[in-house]
């Protein structure tokens, strides 16, 4: 096969997935090795970033997603009608933002670090899908581990959690 017709099964499978496609699962599904894989993808993204298509393709940790392109994004909210995302309070985003960085991390955990409660948080972000149950606490009681999921990435716009912003606290230490 040539490369355009790469591109082409790369593209057909990553629309009709519609998820995040890991690089090795694209790469078999067409044949060809992950740094080829990888190579047909950013062609894909090239293509699609100078035409200045209506879709994009997002990298997720070590996986691809098709989506719309932002710039599009109100022609779709014109149809669809649906509701924006709902915003996060600052109780909710302070805790999303313990979870991220200190993961997997138990409620209690969280709520040592915030000093209240985190029910409401906790519950709020795993309805979101931006947080999710990452095990057990070997501990008594075996409280349950949160930890951030692939929507929370998405959502933020971070392609792997190495993408999270260095905290304030770690900076100062740097200089």
């Amino acid at each position: 096969m040539k490369l355009s017709e790469y591109e082409r099964a790369a593209e057909a499978i990553l629309f009709a997935v519609g998820t995040a496609v890991p690089i090795e699962s694209l790469a078999r599904a067409i044949g060809i090795d992950s740094e080829s894989a990888v190579t047909v993808i950013e062609n894909l993204c090239s293509y699609y970033d100078s035409e200045m298509r209506g879709i994009k393709i997002i990298k997720v940790e070590d996986c691809y997603q098709m989506c719309t392109n932002p710039s599009f994004y109100h022609f779709v909210r014109a149809l669809t009608e649906k509701e924006q995302k709902k915003k996060l309070s600052p109780a909710v985003i302070e805790t999303l933002a313990i979870i991220a960085y200190k993961q997997p991390v138990t409620k209690t955990q969280i709520e040592e670090i915030r000093g209240v409660d985190a029910t409401h948080a906790v519950n709020r972000l795993m309805e979101s899908g931006l947080v999710c149950e990452k095990g057990r606490l070997d501990s008594p009681g075996r409280p349950i581990l949160l930890g951030t999921t692939e929507e929370f990435l998405k959502y933020f716009g971070f392609s792997g959690l190495d993408k999270l912003p260095i905290p304030i606290e770690k900076t100062e230490n740097i200089q």
